[in-house]
């Protein structure tokens, strides 16, 4: 009698409920009911929405989810693989099989189903969109779970939805990128946990090419990806034995909207929304570097960091689809204009400073080049070769070719791409009427060039470059060496000493005050010079000190800076005798140089590595904004290498573990001293000082072990009074000691300091460096020496 009753309320209940959500559905759909048109689902708590949508600015539509912020970015899609022509004459409903069906009104006809294996053909079955943005069909009496969209992920991870495996049921949870930001079909790249067991994922295009993963999950965190652990904000848990490998995550502050993507593009993204600034902040992307997406720009597509538009056809080529390049999509490659015809009608259009595609054929029987590029004309299946060392040649399609900046003139480098004679023989043409009216102008002018040639040749050698303020503006410039020595009044005033030499301060008429460094190690002094000038000669950032010139005169080596009228970072910073920086200040100090070695780390054809940041090489100009100097360590990384062996470099006191053990350096080497200086900054100490309040500890340790206790305010420079911004404070202090973590893989890169300091990445609280740990297990004095010269 009791389940009856227990029915019959139910079924009027139902009744009731139908009848007065007739028009609109709120955060439920109960049996016999259906959404069209503009009608939608809203969670209860007012935070996703379900309805028809129609992305960009296609005319077909989709049943989605999609978070109620600006720009509804769509996160779940039904029928992704099966759009309909019209919202208003196509209707979700809840059918009587108690199945989710999309269906059109007039026919009947499903377009597409839940398809639910359970037995749901009840009157309490009910939809309810939840505010995790999951969808879920369920007994409206007993609350079991029958279906829901979290069991068949799209392109979003949603927080309470679960990815990896379950081999007893044969489950597979994965992400699925969309084809473009206008067709939400399944596209070609997805990211799924290994199914061979290791706790980690990878991204894969195709289903079968890997091209990053995420590293091992160490139980907090994923070690190739330090973005993606549990802190404050997120916990990340994980179910696993022999069977089931889950990996899910809930956010802490359920108001807050969070997910990671993985895009159309490639590129894994963790995503949140923030409610102030009304934007949708980015915190980090999978791989770093997005032409590491496998496949990413398609068949003869160049990938290029330094232009706009990531991908480019060669000469020769168009885009497959210029719409779908229009979208952003690249994926179809390019194809050319002009069929090969084989033989020698064809030709090679040289590549220079580009990375090679992977598996070429060896062929360690050519012995030189023009020998290679005879082998692949004679093999109508090769479509390009190069030759360094040994000749290699590619057949069929080529991907991943990726730009690697301008050419630096090494023939070597380049690889040579097969494309008909006729594609370079226009170019030729072009070339010569370009180069003819090149000719007669020139002739035209060669009297005017003649005399301006003299007259700065002239110039030159009465050293009036000096003196010239438009000059100063340009290229680097090479200083007399007399006129060096009356701007500095014979060297009389000096500034302090740098790495291999001594800074001295001079001034130039209408061009203002310079410092001048007058290297006095001739061997060393030699290579310093040298690597100096072709360095930061070459480059230009408001966060590094602008070289102006040198001088080079038999064995006198002088290199011409703008004068930085705060001097360097030490001397403000550790000072008894001057007012102590205020926290406003250091933290500014410490974005700014940030923004400086990410700018070396990342933005240079080149990667630069300094060697040799400590405060000593921070200058201040008369705003304290800091100019890293002195690069004469510093050591060039092709983008084509992750590391480099290299002899010891730097200062005692500043080094990274792998400087000692002698490992490969990466940039992460310049992270660590980075991290060190950037505790002396919150300290206003130099890290091996000690103090009552430090309980004698190396500072860095004494650091690590207040961020596990909460205390942050203690480690402040005990000048200032406390006088900070507490949230910024622990903001620092968890970032430097990220930064001097043992292993490289832990630290973050520069670009995600900057974006930690900016606030936009947020940060955990570190572990303690297992070298620390150390000392903390043995507090031996003789312990703590060891690390402090380190």
């Amino acid at each position: 009698m009791a389940q009856l009753l227990a029915l019959c309320s139910s079924e009027f209940f139902l009744l009731f409920t139908f009848s007065a959500h007739a028009g609109a559905a709120d955060d439920s759909l109960f049996r016999g009911q259906s959404l069209s048109g503009g009608q939608t689902m809203v969670s209860r708590g007012g935070k996703v929405e379900l309805g028809f949508f129609a992305p960009g600015n296609s005319s077909k539509y989709y049943i989605g989810i999609w978070y109620k912020v600006s720009k509804q970015p769509v996160v779940w899609v039904a029928n992704r693989e099966k759009p309909v022509a019209s919202a208003s004459s196509s209707e979700l409903t809840l059918a009587e099989d108690g199945n989710l069906v999309l269906r059109l009104k007039d026919s009947k006809k499903r377009i597409w189903s839940s398809n639910s294996s359970s037995s749901l053909a009840s009157n309490s079955t009910v939809a309810v969109l939840l505010d995790d943005g999951n969808l879920v069909l369920k007994d409206n009496i007993t609350s079991d779970t029958l279906w829901q969209s979290f069991d068949h992920p799209t392109n979003a991870w949603l927080p309470g939805a679960k990815l990896g495996y379950n081999k007893l049921t044969g489950q597979d949870w994965f992400l699925t990128s969309w084809r473009n930001p206008e067709d939400p079909s399944p596209g070609m790249f997805t990211m799924e946990f290994d199914p061979n067991g290791s706790d980690q994922f990878y991204l894969v295009r195709d289903r079968r090419h890997r091209y990053a993963t995420s590293g091992l999950w160490n139980g907090d965190t994923f070690t190739g990806i330090p973005e993606i652990k549990s802190n404050h904000f997120v916990d990340y848990s994980q179910v696993t034995n022999t069977n089931v490998n889950e990996f899910s995550y809930r956010v802490r502050d359920t108001a807050y909207t969070h997910y990671l993507l993985i895009d159309f593009t490639g590129e894994l993204r963790r995503q949140r929304w923030d409610n102030d600034a009304k934007v949708m902040l980015q915190f980090f992307s999978l791989p770093r570097d997005p032409c590491d997406v496998d496949g990413r720009c398609g068949p003869f597509g160049s990938c290029n960091n330094f232009t706009t538009a990531p991908c480019q056809c060669f000469q020769g080529f168009n885009p497959r689809s210029s719409n779908e390049w229009a979208l952003g999509d690249y994926t179809g490659g390019c194809v050319r204009r002009t069929p090969l015809r084989c033989g020698e009608r064809d030709g090679f259009l040289e590549l220079p400073n580009t990375q090679p595609p992977a598996n070429p054929v060896r062929m360690s029987t050519i012995g030189g080049r023009e020998e290679c590029r005879t082998a692949c004309l004679r093999n109508c299946s090769c479509t390009a070769y190069a030759y360094q060392s040994e000749c290699s040649i590619w057949q069929g399609d080529l991907l991943n070719l990726k730009s690697l900046g301008s050419s630096n003139g090494a023939e070597s480098g380049a690889i040579y791409l097969r494309v008909d004679a006729s594609e370079l023989a226009d170019n030729y043409h072009k070339d010569r009427k370009k180069t003819a009216t090149i000719v007669v102008g020139a002739v035209s002018g060669v009297a005017v060039i003649a005399v301006v040639v003299l007259l700065l040749a002239l110039r030159y050698r009465k050293g009036a470059t000096v003196g010239a303020s438009g000059g100063v503006q340009g290229p680097i410039i090479a200083f007399d060496y007399k006129l060096i020595r009356k701007a500095t009044k014979g060297f009389s005033e000096k500034l302090g000493r740098g790495s291999f030499g001594s800074v001295f301060k001079g001034e130039i008429p209408d061009s203002g005050a310079i410092a001048v460094k007058r290297l006095e190690s001739i061997r060393q002094g030699e290579k310093q010079f040298r690597m100096e000038v072709s360095t930061i000669g070459t480059i230009h950032h408001v966060n590094l000190v602008r070289l102006r010139g040198f001088c080079c005169e038999g064995d006198k080596r002088l290199l011409v800076y703008d004068y930085m009228p705060m001097g360097s970072l030490d001397s403000v910073l550790f000072a008894d005798d001057r007012e102590a920086l205020d926290w406003k200040k250091r933290y500014r100090i410490a974005l700014g140089i940030a923004r400086g070695l990410a700018y070396l780390h990342e933005r240079c054809r080149e990667c630069i590595m300094h060697c040799d940041i400590k405060p000593e090489n921070i200058l201040l100009d008369m705003d304290m904004c800091p100019k890293i100097a002195d690069f004469g360590m510093a050591k060039l990384l092709g983008r084509e290498f992750s590391r480099v062996l290299t002899t010891v470099r730097g200062t005692i006191g500043y080094l990274a573990p792998e400087w000692i053990t002698g490992s490969a350096i990466t940039p992460k080497a310049d992270v660590y001293s980075f991290g060190l200086m950037l505790h002396e900054i919150v300290s206003g100490s130099r890290n091996t000082e000690t103090r009552e309040e430090w309980n004698r500890f190396y500072f860095p340790l004494w650091a690590a072990i207040k961020l596990q206790e909460g205390d942050t305010l203690c480690l402040l420079d005990p000048r200032l009074k406390g006088k900070a911004d507490e949230e910024e404070l622990s903001r620092v202090c968890r970032i430097a000691c990220w930064c001097i973590q043992d292993l490289e893989c832990s630290r973050p890169s520069m670009g995600e300091v900057v974006q930690q300091l900016e606030g936009v990445l947020d940060v955990s609280i570190p572990p303690i460096p297992a070298l620390l740990k150390k000392l903390v297990d043995d507090e031996s004095s003789e312990d703590n020496h060891y690390y402090t010269t380190i």
